[in-house]
């Protein structure tokens, strides 16, 4: 949980997200603001949506609520947050769901999470929260998975200004069981949800879309607050090869397979001596390292082609200057290898690894 009561000039701003209606957000924030008051915490509730769910609904009782504004329009009786009354009473935190929801013509702000800006400037402290498809640089990718255009959105920057952001995450299989057993819509609205939006292969591309946001918010909260030499590095791949065609085939292909499990970049390196430049090895195996060159390309990796006689300082210059977590070269019969330790080097190159904490693989 966050610590929501650090004082500050601005307030603390924290966002529920999920991939849909129905995952739980409005009841995860009521069951915080049960813990704060618990703590003694000051805190109201601003604006909430229960949706008419029992569960969320009984969560209500016993939270101070900031009575909502009247407004009259269009020949009937509305209501929405009363942003100035939250201003004055300034509450340690408040609760206000609904964040991508339009105002009703006629108030300060257009948007409601125009109106939490103004809160966290105020200095007040605010839990709230959003579905994914609200995000307005997900908007064409929401409406080409689900068909629905959506109209109602949240800038990019309003999220950035978020000191946390908690996924609310289920299984597709979990959030349409709910839906089934009524625990998001009235029995009337549940065929029509489940043909439409409420399908497996939907909930799932739009779960995708949820996690990795929270992902990026974390990877850069990262960037911004720990410092570097705590960070864990990202996995990046570096595969030595020598003109031993067959090897490097073998060490081109596993580490292409590493770097796709990670996720990762990754780097092909052959260090070419003087006895190796063009006019001094065969044609065939001229031909057969330009191939590898080639596969390497084409299954993703960046290829550097460098002049050296020092094998073992340029594998670790390398690794150094491209922040290479882990090194691959092939097995004791490689060139390379023979070459390291012809030179008595090898331990060289373990030590200089070590101390940058550094793997070395060596592949069958």
């Amino acid at each position: 949980m966050i610590d929501m009561t650090t004082g500050s000039r601005r307030g603390k701003f924290k966002v529920y997200i999920g991939m849909s209606a129905g995952v739980g957000k409005t009841y995860r924030m009521l069951q915080e603001a049960h813990a704060l008051l618990k703590r003694g915490i000051d805190i109201q509730i601003g604006y909430i949506e229960t949706h008419g769910r029992p569960e969320t609904h009984a969560l209500l009782d016993g939270i101070p609520v900031v009575p909502r504004r009247k407004i009259f329009y269009k020949g009937k009786s509305l209501e929405e947050m009363d942003v100035q009354a939250i201003l004055n009473l300034h509450p340690e935190v408040v609760i206000v769901d609904e964040l991508a929801h339009t105002n009703i013509d006629g108030s300060k702000n257009s948007k409601r999470w125009q109106d939490v800006a103004d809160l966290l400037d105020a200095g007040i402290n605010v839990i709230s929260a959003v579905n994914i498809q609200h995000l307005e640089s997900m908007n064409e990718e929401v409406e080409t998975i689900t068909g629905i255009p959506v109209t109602e959105r949240i800038p990019d920057k309003i999220l950035e200004r978020a000191d946390e952001i908690v996924n609310i995450d289920l299984t597709a299989e979990e959030l349409i069981e709910r839906l089934k057993t009524g625990k998001i819509y009235e029995e009337s609205k549940i065929k029509r949800a489940l043909e439409n939006f409420f399908q497996p292969e939907r909930i799932l591309q739009l779960r995708e879309l949820a996690l990795k946001e929270v992902a990026h918010h974390l990877m850069r909260k990262i960037d911004l607050e720990v410092p570097k030499q705590l960070k864990l590095r990202p996995e990046k791949f570096l595969a030595c090869i020598s003109t031993n065609h067959e090897t490097a085939k073998v060490v081109i292909r596993k580490t292409a397979r590493l770097a796709s499990y990670y996720r990762s970049p990754w780097i092909v390196l052959y260090v070419q001596r003087s006895n190796e430049q063009g006019d001094r090895i065969k044609l065939d195996l001229q031909r057969h390292l330009i191939n590898n060159f080639k596969l390497a390309i084409e299954l993703g990796a960046e290829v550097l082609k460098i002049k050296s006689e020092d094998v073992t300082e340029t594998i670790t210059r390398i690794a150094a200057e491209k922040e290479v977590t882990t090194i691959c070269i092939g097995k004791p019969h490689l060139n390379l290898f023979q070459v390291i330790l012809r030179t008595a080097i090898f331990n060289r190159l373990l030590k200089n690894i070590s101390e940058t904490e550094t793997d070395l693989v060596i592949l069958s």
